[in-house]
């Protein structure tokens, strides 16, 4: 498993009202997606983005990061053999990811994701 990127998931009341800060303030104006319940938003020079959720719409709890990866049932089967807590178990999303929620040592809930092809 090789870490591609880490994205951090804001804990946010309003998609909207998010918009407004992260993409008319802070210029990450584009937004990559938004399923009415998370969203990215990205920087159209920099690349730099945030995502904000207001609930995972099918995860017990809401993730800290998403951290994508190159291979998450090979990220799944190690966590699992280090005897990692699996907050939600290995899926495959309808909005084309599978991914897989684990817990931290420190109690931080990560979502480990790869896009499905």
């Amino acid at each position: 498993m090789r870490v591609t990127e880490i994205i951090a998931d804001l804990p946010v009341a309003d998609i909207d009202a998010a918009r407004d800060f992260y993409a008319d303030y802070l210029g990450l104006s584009n937004e990559e997606f938004n399923l009415g319940w998370v969203a990215r938003f990205t920087s159209p020079e920099s690349g730099a983005h945030v995502q904000v959720v207001t609930k995972d719409a099918t995860a017990p709890e809401d993730a800290a990061i998403s951290v994508k990866v190159d291979d998450v049932d090979a990220a799944y089967a190690e966590a699992r053999r280090r005897g990692y807590e699996i907050v939600h178990p290995l899926v495959d999303e309808e909005w084309g990811v599978r991914r897989f929620f684990v817990r931290s040592p420190d109690g931080t809930v990560i979502n480990m994701v790869a896009h499905r092809v």
